[in-house]
């Protein structure tokens, strides 16, 4: 079993925080593009819904071809991470007048087909250097996933005046210079064999083996609600705020979830990641119920409610990875976190839709208690680790 040199966790935590800013680089831009290229409101549903198809689309063909087991993880994220910047710095040089609405879907599809050998990828990379205390390391890497999935918004912010192409330029560097990192400073782990063959036979342990089964249906639940809430951030701050705060805003609760992430992280050392898990998503469960209450509350309360919803709605991710990756076949960890990532962004997709249609014609605060269902359910298939569990894995 292999020792980690204390610079791996760090080069794969801001590797993942570069690479994944991909992921809402068009949602931080959207006024601008709406107002240059004449999208409609739902524009933002569907663009997004666009990044999660494709990555669910990448996540599918990489789980089948067992890509991440049975070929170096390493080649495997940089290539992804240039691919990912080239389709997302694409519309920055698409001739002028040809850049439409299908165009840009196509695209953002694509980009997202990339993240799928970013997101899932690293993980399988981290738990091939962190067998033991998995649970704390995952909460740095999906918390810098988080942070980067809030930093288009954070440019956006602190370059009110710049042009949309700037942004996703930025944005697309950021992405090449994470690949770059893993490639050049992240050695080959041992801990993980590759695999020699598809895995067929591990997919089938998701349903079978009630250790992996449960993490799985946890983690389903927590997609229902995540990247609704992401999505609809804006439009919810819009109620109190406007410009370049609205900006701000999204950045803070978005961010916030990586301090859920890597306080979660640490806490699974104590009292298991299954618990840690339960216990947040029971949290942001309680904030999709009170959104009534808050949105009518006075603004530190809206803002102290978002804060906290910030922080649990992502902060639970990382147990369920570590917990997925743990009770999963050693010689198919990777292929098995990309096949439940591919699910669990396809039940993302059923809801953004879903919910972006709704918010054209309901108030939001009728619509996001329905996010609740999400942990609701997670809750309930998490339920036998729950009476099982005494340690982090």
């Amino acid at each position: 079993m292999p020792t980690a040199p204390r610079r791996i966790l760090p080069i794969i935590v801001a590797a993942q925080f570069a690479s994944t800013s991909l992921w809402f680089a068009v949602n931080a831009v959207m006024p601008d593009l709406q107002h240059a290229l004449g999208l409609p409101p739902t524009a933002v549903g569907s663009l997004t819904s666009a990044v999660q198809l494709g990555f669910i689309a990448g996540t599918l063909v990489f789980a089948l071809g067992s890509v991440a087991d049975r070929h170096s993880p390493r080649l495997v994220f940089l290539l992804c991470a240039i691919s990912g910047a080239l389709f997302n710095a694409a519309p920055v040089l698409w001739p002028a007048g040809a850049l439409d609405l299908p165009t840009l879907w196509l695209l953002r599809a694509l980009t997202g087909f990339a993240l799928a050998g970013i997101y899932p990828v690293g993980m399988k990379i981290a738990a091939g250097w962190y067998p033991q205390g998995l649970g704390r390391a995952l909460g740095w890497l999906i918390g810098a996933l988080v942070l980067g999935t809030a930093t288009p918004h954070a440019l956006r912010a602190l370059g009110a005046h710049w042009p949309w192409q700037q942004v996703m330029l930025v944005v697309s560097g950021l992405a090449v210079l994470g690949g770059w990192m893993v490639w050049q400073w992240v050695p080959e782990s041992t801990h993980l064999p590759r695999a020699t063959r598809l895995q067929w036979r591990a997919f089938g342990r998701v349903l079978t083996d009630r250790r992996l089964r449960a993490p799985v249906f946890g983690y389903f639940g927590h997609m229902w609600e995540l990247y609704t809430l992401w999505v609809l951030l804006p439009a919810l701050l819009a109620t109190r705020l406007q410009g370049a705060a609205i900006s701000v805003g999204a950045f803070g609760v978005i961010a916030a979830g990586a301090v859920g992430c890597v306080a979660g992280g640490w806490l699974a050392q104590r009292h298991g990641s299954a618990r840690v898990a339960a216990g947040q998503l029971a949290l942001s469960g309680l904030c999709c119920v009170l959104t009534p209450l808050a949105m009518a509350a006075p603004a530190a309360v809206f803002a102290a409610w978002l804060l906290v919803w910030g922080i649990s709605v992502a902060g639970d991710s990382p147990q369920f990875s570590a917990l997925t990756a743990t009770h999963a076949p050693r010689e198919a960890v990777g292929s098995v976190l990309t096949l439940v990532n591919c699910i669990g962004f396809s039940i993302s997709i059923l809801s953004i839709q879903g919910f972006v249609a709704l918010a054209q014609h309901h108030d939001l605060s009728l619509l996001l208690p329905w996010l609740g269902l999400g942990p609701l359910l997670g809750l309930w298939g998490l339920r036998p680790l729950l009476v099982r569990e005494g340690s982090s894995p």
